[in-house]
Order: C-alpha cells, then sequence, then structure tokens
C-alpha cells in the first residue's frame, strides 16, 4: 500500500480512524529549523473534529507527541517522527458497513483489493488520516517560511453547494475588526451568531449576512436530515521564487495535481483559468496582461508570479441514515482547508530542496 508522499521531503503517514492513533515520520527536513509548536497545534485544531456545530461531533484533542528529530526545538536533519491518539471512537456505529458498503464511498474497493480491512469509521480511507498530512505540511511549513519569509498561503472555500464566494476579503473584512482569529471557522461561528433572530448586525453587508446565514442554516439541516454537500476550495500562494519544478516529470503543477487529489473526497483540480482556457482563442489567451490565467506555473516551473489553483470536493459518502447514527461531516471543506494548505507546503518543500540540488 503506497502511504509516502514526496521526492526529497517526504512523509510517511499511519494509523487508521478507530486505531491507537495516527501518525507521520518526515524524512528530508534539514537541520536548524526552528520549531514552531504554536503553529503545529494552530493547524491540528483549525482541522480537528468537534469545534462548530457545522462539522462531525467527534471530539479528538489531537495533541501530537513528538518522538524523534527534534532536540531544543530545533530539528536535527534526522526523521521527525509524531504520533496523535485517537481518543473519542465509536466503532459501534459503524458495524453495519463491514457488510454493507456506502456507495460514493471507498468500503467496496478498499475490501476488494486488500480483502481484509479496518471497516471502523472508514479505516485508513477516513478523512482522519487526513491529520497526518497537517502535522508534516506543519513541518515543511516552517522549513518553506525559514526558507522564504515571504511566502504566504489564503485558502478559503469558494463554494459550497450552490453558494458562492468571491474571496477571503468577505469572510476577513468583520473578523479584522472584532480582533478575532483569522480563520474561516472562526468567522462562521463570529457571524452566524444570529440564533433565530433576522436581524442584521451593523457590521455585515445584506449580501454577507444572506451568504452566512444561509451557509449556516444549509449545513446544520444537512446533519439533522443526514444530507451533505460538496464545494471548492481555492488557494492563492504568493511569495514563491521562480524556478521550482522539473520540466518533465514532477512538474510543479502535476505534483500540486497530485497532491490535491490523493485527499479524500476531492473530485477535480485547476490551476489558473485551467478550464476556461480551453475554450479561449489563442490570440487573446497567450497576451503578456493574460498571464495570470497560467496560474503562476509556465511548462511545469513557478513563474514568481501568483500560483492560484482551486481543489473540488464531492458531497461525503456518508448520507441518510448512515450519516444520522454516525458522527459526519455534511460538508468536507470546512475542515479540508488546512488540510490542502498542508499539501501545498509539503510540494513546495519538496521542490525548494530539489532546486538547491539543481544548482550543485
Amino acid at each position: 500500500m503506497a502511504n509516502d508522499f514526496g521526492h526529497l521531503f517526504k512523509l510517511s503517514s499511519f494509523g487508521e480512524s478507530h486505531g491507537d492513533g495516527v501518525g507521520v515520520v518526515v524524512h528530508g527536513c534539514p537541520s536548524g529549523v526552528k520549531w514552531d509548536e504554536q503553529l503545529l497545534l494552530s493547524n491540528l485544531k483549525r482541522r480537528a473534529p468537534g469545534g462548530s456545530m457545522l462539522v462531525s461531533d467527534r471530539k479528538e484533542q489531537d495533541l501530537p507527541e513528538i518522538l524523534s528529530g527534534v532536540f531544543e526545538s530545533v530539528t536535527l536533519g534526522t526523521p521527525i517522527a509524531m504520533v496523535v491518539k485517537n481518543q473519542n471512537q465509536r466503532s459501534a456505529d459503524y458495524d453495519d458497513i463491514k457488510t454493507q458498503p456506502r456507495v460514493g464511498h471507498a468500503d467496496d474497493v478498499w475490501k476488494a483489493k486488500f480483502d481484509h480491512v479496518d471497516h471502523r469509521g472508514g479505516g485508513r480511507s477516513s478523512g482522519r488520516e487526513t491529520l497526518a498530512r497537517v502535522l508534516a505540511g506543519s513541518v515543511a511549513e516552517m522549513f518553506v517560511k525559514q526558507s522564504l519569509p515571504g511566502v504566504s498561503i489564503e485558502c478559503f472555500p469558494s463554494a459550497i453547494y450552490d453558494l458562492v464566494f468571491a474571496s477571503m476579503e468577505e469572510f476577513e473584512a468583520s473578523l479584522s475588526a472584532q480582533g478575532a482569529e483569522s480563520s474561516f471557522t472562526a468567522l462562521i461561528e463570529q457571524k452566524s451568531n444570529l440564533k433565530n433572530t433576522s436581524d442584521n448586525p451593523s457590521d455585515l453587508t445584506s449580501e454577507e449576512f444572506k451568504k452566512i446565514r444561509n451557509l449556516r442554516d444549509l449545513l446544520i439541516q444537512a446533519k439533522e436530515l443526514g444530507e451533505s454537500y460538496g464545494g471548492v476550495a481555492s488557494v492563492q500562494v504568493t511569495g514563491l521564487p521562480k524556478g521550482l519544478g522539473q520540466p518533465v516529470f514532477h512538474k510543479f503543477k502535476a505534483d500540486l495535481a497530485s497532491a490535491m487529489l490523493s485527499i479524500g473526497s476531492t473530485s477535480g483540480f485547476e490551476i489558473g483559468d485551467g478550464f476556461q482556457n480551453a475554450i479561449a482563442k489563442g490570440s487573446e489567451l497567450h497576451k503578456q496582461e493574460n498571464s495570470k490565467s497560467y496560474g503562476g506555473d509556465s511548462g511545469g516551473i513557478t513563474t514568481g508570479e501568483l500560483l492560484n489553483f482551486k481543489v473540488a470536493f464531492k458531497p461525503p459518502s456518508s448520507v441518510l441514515d448512515i450519516a444520522k447514527k454516525g458522527r459526519h461531516d455534511p460538508c468536507v471543506v470546512l475542515r479540508a482547508l488546512p488540510v490542502v494548505e498542508s499539501m501545498t507546503w509539503l510540494v513546495i518543500a519538496d521542490h525548494l530542496l530539489w532546486k538547491r540540488l539543481d544548482r550543485v
């Protein structure tokens, strides 16, 4: 079974949803990287279930234990092993899927491929596997930020079901005024404390109020009815240097696509104006002022411009009675944001090391 990702900056993940724990071993992180525990804990908290009524009710603290590779808050250059113990499993909720696979889930194909599987909570095909990605991605973020301080990633849900959001600014406008944490989940909590009132707070525009209220109602109702919805995560990466990526295999955009489509529930990837470009006229597309439509990648190599791409997620496959009985996300996009960011940091870290070798 393939459990590794990366070439030079590499992760090996392990663990099942209802096993003793989930963890990762990170290979290739250079020595001398300052360990940022708060960054790690913050990323894990954003991914964790139970933080909002809009996501899974499973309660997990997700506190990591660092087993190796870090000494006196600095990386050693040796493998970094981390594990998080599972604490809140309810395996009996999944007894039925042992003999009745969920439509649209990996239950049946995993059983057909490997014969003996852990069906509890989906086993290794569960979204809990992404915890290992966030652990490793946080290490990659520490390394990249120390090497390239100007690099930053913004990831926001540009669509959830039929609700469309134009930019992160729509969400952060009132947050900045209140000094709250700048995250989508925090924003939803801040702006959705409207309960059943129809009053429109003064710091919300009518359009913002409508979107937040509708999203809140949509997802709460979905949990009650056992419904689920898909969505789109949009990503913008600023500060990347020119020259990351290989020109044939392991193009930067190819490794990004591989990283994103390896995340559970993903159903599509688009860099720049990818699909719109497919129906454009070349004489119009290939103008200097249209360079942003390429997404910051040309020939598989970063151009130094804004890198932007989108990742589509299908509705979770646990629906109706199964969803009501278990504890499932009505839409995975909210908790997938730190996972998408983590996989992006991992690709950047891998290609940053590769670029160093290019010049040897």
